[in-house]
C-alpha cells in the first residue's frame, strides 16, 4: 500500500537510487538510522525510554531522568499525567540527542511471572491503550517520535526470540492488538516495533498482521522498526517490516538490492518503506526544508543533538515525585497511617528495615533501564520528613543476591586519585583502544565498546567498615580479580544461549571472599578476555556490547543474626517501616520469573517484627505482583512500584500524609500463586497457547471465581466515599457518559477511581464475566459531592465476530455496573445496544 505524503518527500523519493534507498532500510549502527546527505536528511537517533530516556551511550557521567516504572503510571489511572509523562520523555529525548523514544511497552500482564511485567501497564486493554494513547501524543506533540512496543504477543520472555504463540483471533483483537490500535488510531504513532515472537508459526517481522490492521484499517503510516536483531531474513523485506536494527550489518543490504533488480522484491515495497522513513524524518525535524504539515508536530526543528548535555528540568523530576506518589497503592490500613495529622501522636522514633530501605530498586533490568544522576532511598525520604524524630535503620534480610557496585566515595583511579575506576579495551598486542575514567562499577557498553581482545578495570578501594567482605564481577565470559597484585579468583561465567541476550545486561556474578580493614587501602584489578563469547540464539552476534559490574557483596554467616537486629530496632520505634522488594535478578527482560515469592529472608523479616511491634507498616518495593503471607498481621501495606529516582520522597509523602495515596491497582494480586487463573508463560515445543481467549486478569479471576488478595482497581485511601447515584446519556458521536454522583464521606481531601465495567448476561457471544468499559478521576474536598462523567466508547460494546473477520454488536440489553474495582458492584443500571 502507499502512504499520503508531503509532495517534497515525495520528490526526496525520486531522487534516491536503489543501493541509496535499501541502505536507509537499515541502521548505521546500534541506535542510529543512515544518513542521505543528497536530499539533505540527517541521522536519526533512537533510545530506550519507556521508563527514562537514555541516550545513545548507557554512562553514569550522562545521566538520565529515573521515572517511575510503567506499573506506577498506570496505577494512577491518570491519563493527564500519563501525557506529562510523554511530554517528560520528550524533554529528556531532545535533551540527550534522540529523535524517537522506543516506548511505551504495552504489552499485557497475562501472567505476573512476565519478566518484564514492570515495564508495561496493565493486564487490562483498555487501560494499557488509553494510557498508551496519552504517553505518545505527550511526547509526539513536543516534536519527538514514540515507539508502542512489541506489536503483538510478546507477552513473556522465555524463548522470546523463536517461541510462537497460538491465539484465538477473537482474543487477539480484542485484547492484544488493542492497546496497539488506541495507540496508532488514537496517538498517531509515529513508529511501532515488532516483535521477536511468531504469532501462529510467522516470526511477527515478516507477519501479515503488520499489513492488516496496522498499515491497513488503522491507517498507520509510521515506520515498523524491528526490535534489536529480531529480522533474520530477506522474506521481512517484502512484508511490511520497513526499518532493521540496529545495522550496519543485517540481511537486507545488497542481498535487498538483488532481489529488487530480479523482481522477488517489488520496488514499490522498499519505496513504501523508505517514503516512511523520510516522513519520520520530516516530523522529527531530520529533513532538511521539509514542513511536517499535518503529519507531524514539528516543523523545522532543531537538530536532537543540539540540547545535549543541558541537565534535566526540575519540573521533570518534580513529576518523577508527582508520578510515583500517585501511583502508590494503599491496600490496608489499620488507621496507622498517616502517621502524621491521623488519630494517633506523631511517632517520636521510627525503625526503617530491609535492604532496599538504603538500595531500593527504582526500575527493572534490561534495556529499559537508565543511569539517574542519584536515587532518594526510603531511607533518605523518611529521614528528611521526621527531622525531629530518631531514625534507624537495621539490613533485616539480603534481596540482592549478586554483586553490588562500589560506592563513588570509596573508590580511586589509581593514577590521578580521583573518584572513579579506571577501564580498557585492549587490542590483541596490548595497544589501548579506548581508556576511560568512570563515576560508577556497574557499567555498561551498547554498540559503543570497541571490538577488542581484552578489557581490564583498576581502582584504588578504601572500605569502610573491617571483617570479611566479598569481591568479584558479573560479566559474560572469563575474569580474573587480583587485590594488590595476587589473583583471587579466576572464574568464567557462562549462560544457555537462549539466556545469552538477556546475560549481556544483566550478567551472572561471582565473588570470593576477602578480609578487609577499615581504612586500608587495597588496589582491585579486573582482567576479562573479550574472546570466545558465545552469540544469539539464531546465531547473530551484538559487536560492540558488554555489561560489566565490578562489585560487592556482604558476608551473611547468620542471616537470622541480622533479622533479630531489626527486630531490636522494630521493638524500641513507635513504628516500623519495614520496606521488602525484588531486585534486577527477578524482575528483568530476557527472563520470566520462576516464582512470585519475595527473594531472601524477607517474608520471615516482616513476621518477626510485626510480632515485636503491631505498630508495623510494610512498603512493597517491586514492579509486579509478590505473594505476601504476613498481609493481615501488619497495621498497613503500600504497594509502591519501582519508584523512579524520587521514590523516598514520594514514599514519605503518602506516609505522612502529605499526599493521599491514590493509586488502584493496574493488575491483580494474587494470594497465592496456585491461585493465578493464567500462570505458565514456559513455550511447550516451542508454542505459546494463550487457551485462556479473552479471560485475561481480572476477566480469568472472575471467570475462575476465586478470590486474589487484591482485585484489579482496587486500592484505599485516607478517606472514603459514597457513590450516590448513575445516569447513561448518549452524546451526538455515540460515546456513552455514564455519570455517576459521589461523596466524600471522610474527614479529608481526596482521590477516587470512578470504574465502569459492562456485563451482558445470557451473550450468545463469548464474553468475560464483566470487563472495564472506562473510569474517570475525581477529587474533593471532605463531605463534598463530586460528578464523575464516565466515557464509555462504542467498541466497548462490540466484539470481534470471526464470521466476518470484523467488529460487530450484539443488539440488545448491556449492564453497567459502576465499581471501585472489578471485585465489587456499588451502582447498576442498563443500556439498550
Amino acid at each position: 500500500m502507499t502512504v499520503p505524503a508531503e509532495p517534497r518527500v515525495e520528490e526526496l523519493l525520486a531522487r534516491l537510487t536503489l543501493p541509496q534507498k535499501v541502505r536507509l532500510l537499515t541502521g548505521a549502527d546500534f541506535w542510529s538510522l543512515h544518513a542521505e546527505p543528497a536530499v539533505g536528511l540527517r541521522t536519526v537517533v533512537v533510545s530506550d525510554g519507556p521508563s527514562g530516556v537514555r541516550g545513545a551511550e548507557w554512562d553514569e557521567r550522562d545521566p538520565s531522568l529515573n521515572l517511575p516504572s510503567a506499573t506506577a503510571l498506570a496505577a494512577t489511572w491518570d491519563t493527564d499525567l500519563a501525557y506529562r509523562y510523554g511530554v517528560a520523555a520528550a524533554h529528556e529525548a531532545r535533551r540527550k540527542g534522540v529523535d524517537v523514544v522506543l516506548g511505551p511497552t504495552i504489552n499485557l500482564h497475562r501472567s505476573p511471572l512476565g519478566g518484564r511485567h514492570f515495564e508495561a501497564y496493565s493486564e487490562d486493554p483498555l487501560l494499557t491503550g488509553e494510557l498508551a494513547e496519552a504517553f505518545v501524543r505527550g511526547c509526539q506533540d513536543n516534536g519527538v517520535g514514540a515507539c508502542p512496543k512489541h506489536y503483538v504477543a510478546n507477552d513473556f520472555e522465555t524463548e522470546r526470540f523463536s517461541a510462537s504463540v497460538e491465539v484465538g483471533e477473537q482474543a487477539l483483537h480484542e485484547v492484544y492488538l488493542a492497546p496497539f490500535e488506541r495507540a496508532v488510531t488514537g496517538g498517531r504513532a509515529w513508529t511501532v516495533m515488532s516483535a521477536y515472537n511468531a504469532v501462529g508459526g510467522t516470526t511477527m517481522t515478516e507477519h501479515p498482521l503488520l499489513n492488516e490492521p496496522l498499515k491497513g484499517s488503522w491507517g498507520f503510516d509510521g515506520v515498523v522498526i524491528s526490535d534489536w536483531t529480531a529480522v533474520r531474513s530477506l522474506a521481512s523485506a517484502a512484508a511490511a517490516q520497513d526499518l532493521v536494527m540496529p545495522g550496519p550489518e543485517g540481511p537486507w543490504g545488497d542481498a535487498l538490492v538483488d532481489a529488487v533488480e530480479s523482481g522477488d522484491v517489488p520496488l514499490d515495497a522498499v519505496d513504501d518503506k523508505v517514503r516512511r522513513i523520510l516522513l519520520l524524518a520530516a516530523r522529527v525535524g531530520a529533513l532538511e526544508g521539509v514542513d511536517a504539515g499535518s503529519h507531524g508536530a514539528v516543523v523545522g526543528s532543531a537538530p536532537a543533538a543540539e540540547g545535549a548535555r543541558r541537565p534535566t528540568d526540575d519540573a521533570d523530576i518534580a513529576l518523577a515525585r508527582e508520578v510515583e506518589t500517585r501511583g502508590i497503592v494503599l491496600v490496608r490500613n489499620d488507621g496507622i497511617l498517616p502517621l502524621l495529622g491521623g488519630a494517633a501522636p506523631a511517632p517520636t522514633s521510627v525503625a526503617v528495615l530491609g535492604q532496599s530501605a538504603l538500595r531500593p530498586r527504582t526500575q527493572g533490568g534490561g534495556s529499559a533501564t537508565v543511569v539517574p544522576v542519584g536515587t532518594v532511598s526510603p531511607l533518605d525520604g523518611l529521614r528528611a520528613a521526621f527531622p525531629d524524630a530518631t531514625v534507624t535503620h537495621a539490613t533485616g534480610a539480603l534481596v540482592h543476591d549478586g554483586v553490588l557496585p562500589f560506592p563513588l566515595d570509596e573508590i580511586r583511579d589509581p593514577r590521578t586519585g580521583e573518584p572513579g575506576i579506571r577501564v580498557r579495551f585492549l587490542d590483541a598486542e596490548g595497544g589501548v583502544l579506548l581508556e576511560e575514567v568512570r563515576r560508577a562499577t556497574d557499567l555498561m557498553w551498547l554498540g559503543n565498546a570497541p571490538v577488542g581482545h581484552d578489557f581490564d578495570a583498576e581502582t584504588d578501594w578504601t572500605p569502610t567498615e573491617s571483617g570479611p567482605v566479598e569481591l568479584g564481577w558479573a560479566v559474560l565470559g572469563r575474569t580474573a580479580l587480583a587485590v594488590d597484585g595476587e589473583t583471587v579468583l579466576d572464574e568464567e561465567l557462562a549462560v544457555a544461549p537462549e539466556d545469552f541476550g538477556a546475560a549481556l545486561m544483566a550478567p551472572p556474578s561471582v565473588a570470593a571472599r576477602v578480609e578487609v580493614e577499615a581504612g586500608r587501602t587495597y588496589r582491585l584489578r579486573w582482567t576479562h578476555p573479550m574472546t570466545g563469547i558465545p552469540s544469539m540464539p539464531d546465531g547473530s552476534d551484538l559487536p560492540g556490547v558488554l555489561g560489566f559490574t565490578a562489585g560487592w557483596r556482604p558476608v551473611v554467616d547468620r542471616p537470622d543474626d541480622l533479622i533479630a537486629e531489626a527486630v531490636e530496632a522494630a521493638r524500641a520505634a513507635d513504628v516500623a517501616v519495614v520496606v521488602v522488594g525484588t531486585n534486577e535478578k527477578v524482575e528483568s527482560e530476557g527472563f520470566d520469573r520462576t516464582h512470585l515469592s519475595l527473594p531472601g529472608r524477607q517474608d520471615d523479616l516482616v513476621a518477626a517484627v510485626a510480632a515485636a511491634n503491631p505498630r508495623t507498616v510494610v512498603v512493597v518495593n517491586s514492579g509486579s505482583p509478590v505473594v505476601m503471607p504476613w498481609r493481615d498481621d501488619v497495621a498497613a501495606v503500600l504497594l509502591t512500584w519501582f519508584g523512579g529516582q524520587e521514590y523516598g520522597h514520594a514514599l514519605a509523602d503518602v506516609l505522612t500524609g502529605a499526599a493521599e495515596p491514590g493509586g488502584r491497582l493496574p493488575t491483580t494480586w494474587p494470594a497465592t500463586q496456585e491461585d493465578v487463573p493464567v500462570l505458565d508463560v514456559t513455550p511447550r515445543d516451542g508454542v505459546v497457547r494463550y487457551d485462556e481467549g479473552v479471560h485475561l486478569g481480572h476477566r480469568a479471576w472472575l471467570r475462575a471465581g476465586v478470590a486474589p488478595a487484591y482485585p484489579f482497581g482496587f486500592g484505599l485511601g485516607y478517606t472514603t466515599w459514597s457513590y450516590d447515584d448513575v445516569q447513561v446519556g448518549t452524546d451526538p458521536a455515540g460515546d456513552r457518559w455514564v455519570t455517576v454522583t459521589v461523596t466524600n464521606t471522610g474527614d479529608r481531601r481526596g482521590r477516587e477511581v470512578v470504574q465502569v465495567y459492562l456485563s451482558r448476561p445470557g451473550s450468545a457471544v463469548e464474553r468475560p464475566v464483566r470487563w472495564l468499559a472506562g473510569w474517570t478521576v475525581v477529587s474533593a474536598d471532605a463531605g463534598a459531592q463530586a460528578t464523575a462523567d464516565v466515557r464509555v466508547r462504542p467498541r466497548a460494546f462490540e466484539h470481534w465476530d470471526t464470521d466476518v473477520h470484523g467488529w460487530s454488536t450484539e443488539p440488545g440489553e448491556f449492564t453497567v455496573e459502576v465499581a471501585r474495582h472489578a471485585g465489587t458492584t456499588d451502582l447498576t443500571t442498563t443500556v439498550e445496544v
